[in-house]
C-alpha cells in the first residue's frame, strides 16, 4: 500500500546470515515474502510550518512481535522545508507483561527498511536513517531534524526481546507506544533566551531561532557562553539605575523656571528606565506595558530632550520657542515612525537645532557688537564643559557602543547626556526677576520726568543728568 511499484513488485533483500542468527530465538517465525503495508498518517496544517500527522486509530500504536509497523510522512515542497520535525516515542510499561522488550523506530527519507537486523543500526548499504530506541529503563525517545528534506518519511518500528547487543524476536509481547510526530517552525518555542523568526533569503522561506544573553544552540539551550543571572540582574540595574542622573537636570530646569523642559526631561528618564527594564535579553525582565510603545517613547523622549534644551539656549521669543517645540515633537514621531534605529534620527535634529542655536546667537553679537554670551566665566564653566560631554556622549554612540559593551556604554551614556544638560541649560532671564509688575505703568516717561523738573525750577546752569532727574 502507497509503496512505488519498483518496491513493492520486489522480495525485500535476503538478510545476512551472521546477523539473522542474532534475530533468531526459540519461537521465532521467519519473516513474510512480501512487503509489509505502510500505514498513512492523516495531516493537519494548523499555520506556517506548523503540522501534526495523526496516526489512524491512535495515537498508541500495538507492535506484534513478528512483523514490523510502517508508517507515512508526507512533506510538501517549500512549505515544510523550514521547519523542524519532531518525533517522540512513548512505551506503554504496562503492556510489556514483565517480559524484556526493547521498541526500535527507524526513521527514513524515500526508502523504508525492511527491519529484519536494521533495528540496531538503522542503515543497509547506501541508506541510512536515524535511530530511536524505548525500553522499560527509557521510557521516553525524542528525534528532531532541523529543516528537513521534503518528500515521503517511512518510520519503521519493531519490537525485540533480551539485552543488547543480541536481541531475538519475542514470542507473546505486542509491545504499545505513544507515536507523536509534527512539525513546528522552531525547537520547543526556542525556551526562555531566544525567540522564533520567520526569516526569508531569496526565495526560502525558514524559521530560526534569534537566542540572547549568550544562549546557543538550535533551541537556545547551549548555556556553554551564557550570561549568568548575576551578569544579567546588573546589567539591567546599571542601564536603569544610570537614568537617575535626569533628576539633577530637573530640579535646575525648575528652579531656572523651565517647566516645559523640566517635563521633557521627566518624561524622558521614566521611560527610558522602564524600556530598559523591558528590553533586556534573559530573564531579569519588567514590562509595564507593551513592548513597541516603550521603545517609542524611549526614543521619542531622547530626542526631545536634546532638541528642548538647544532651542532652550537659543534663547527666542515665547512664541516662536513653543512653535518650535511642538514642530519639532510632531517631525520626530514621524521620523521615528520611519526609522527609528537611524543614526539621522538624531544627527539630523541636533543639527537641525545647532543651526537655530548659533543662528540667534550671531544676531545677537551682531546688535550688541558683543560676543554673546558675554561673560567668560560662561563659557568657561558651563557651555565648554557641557559640550565636551555631550560629544563625548555622542562619539561613544556612534562609534564605540557594541552588542558585546551595550550594558556599560550605554549607562555611560545615560550619564553623559543628563549631565551635559545640566551645564547647558540656561540660566533664568534676567528679566523674569527686574522690574515688578505694574512699576513701569506708575512711572513716567522720559520726556515728561524732564518738563516737570523744568517747571519747578530744579534743573541748575550746569544741567543734570536725565537718570538723577527721574531719580528725584
Amino acid at each position: 500500500m502507497n509503496m512505488p511499484q519498483s518496491l513493492g513488485n520486489q522480495p525485500l533483500p535476503p538478510e545476512p546470515s551472521s546477523l539473522t542468527a542474532l534475530a533468531e530465538g526459540p519461537g521465532a517465525t521467519s519473516p513474510p515474502e512480501h512487503c509489509w503495508p505502510v500505514r498513512p498518517t492523516l495531516r493537519n496544517e494548523l499555520d506556517t510550518f506548523s503540522v501534526h500527522f495523526y496516526v489512524f486509530f491512535g495515537p498508541s500504536v500495538a507492535l506484534p512481535p513478528e512483523r514490523p509497523a510502517v508508517f507515512a510522512l508526507r512533506l510538501l515542497p517549500v512549505l515544510d522545508s523550514g521547519g523542524v520535525l519532531s518525533l517522540e516515542l512513548q512505551l506503554n510499561v504496562s503492556s510489556l507483561r514483565q517480559e524484556n522488550v526493547t521498541v526500535f523506530g527507524c526513521l527514513t527519507h524515500e526508502v523504508p527498511l525492511s527491519l529484519g537486523d536494521a533495528a540496531m543500526t538503522c542503515s543497509k548499504e547506501s541508506l541510512a536513517g536515524f535511530l530511536l530506541t524505548v525500553s522499560a529503563t527509557s521510557r521516553l525517545a525524542r528525534l528532531r531534524i532541523p529543516f528537513p528534506q521534503t518528500g515521503t518519511w517511512f518510520l519503521t518500528l519493531r519490537s525485540l526481546c533480551g539485552v543488547g547487543p543480541r536481541f531475538v524476536r519475542c514470542r507473546n509481547a505486542t509491545a504499545e507506544v505513544r507515536l507523536r510526530t509534527f512539525l513546528s517552525p522552531c525547537v520547543d518555542d526556542c525556551g526562555p533566551y531566544g525567540q522564533c523568526k520567520l526569516l526569508r533569503t531569496h526565495n526560502y522561506l525558514y524559521a530560526a531561532c534569534e537566542c540572547k544573553a549568550g544562549w546557543r544552540g538550535w533551541g537556545c539551550t547551549d548555556s556553554a557562553d551564557a550570561l549568568t543571572y548575576g551578569f544579567q540582574l546588573l546589567s539591567t540595574l546599571l542601564l536603569c539605575l544610570s537614568n537617575l542622573m535626569f533628576l539633577p537636570p530637573v530640579v535646575l530646569a525648575i528652579r531656572s523656571r523651565y517647566v516645559l523642559e523640566a517635563a521633557v526631561y521627566t518624561f524622558t528618564m521614566f521611560f527610558s528606565t522602564f524600556y530598559h527594564a523591558c528590553d533586556q535579553p534573559g530573564i531579569v525582565v519588567f514590562c509595564i506595558m507593551d513592548y513597541d510603545v516603550l521603545q517609542f517613547c524611549d526614543f521619542l523622549g531622547s530626542l526631545m530632550s536634546v532638541w528642548v534644551t538647544v532651542i532652550a539656549m537659543a534663547r527666542l521669543q515665547p512664541v516662536v520657542k513653543q512653535v518650535l517645540y511642538l514642530l519639532g515633537a510632531m517631525l520626530l514621531s514621524m521620523a521615528l515612525q520611519l526609522d527609528r534605529h537611524g543614526l539621522w534620527n538624531l544627527l539630523g535634529p541636533s543639527l537641525f537645532a545647532l543651526g537655530i542655536l548659533a543662528t540667534a546667537w550671531t544676531v545677537r553679537s551682531v546688535r550688541r557688537r558683543h560676543c554673546y554670551p558675554p561673560t567668560w566665566r560662561r563659557w568657561l564653566f558651563y557651555l565648554c564643559p557641557g559640550s565636551l560631554i555631550a560629544g563625548s556622549a555622542i562619539l561613544l554612540y556612534a562609534f564605540v557602543e557594541t552588542r558585546d559593551n551595550y550594558f556599560y556604554i550605554h549607562s555611560i551614556w545615560h550619564m553623559l547626556i543628563a549631565g551635559s544638560v545640566g551645564f547647558l541649560l540656561p540660566p533664568r532671564a534676567k528679566t523674569d526677576r527686574q522690574v515688578p509688575s505694574g512699576a513701569r505703568a506708575r512711572g513716567c516717561g522720559y520726556q515728561l520726568c524732564i518738563n516737570e523738573q523744568e517747571e519747578l525750577g530744579l534743573v541748575g546752569p550746569g544741567g543734570a543728568t536725565v537718570s538723577s532727574i527721574c531719580a528725584s
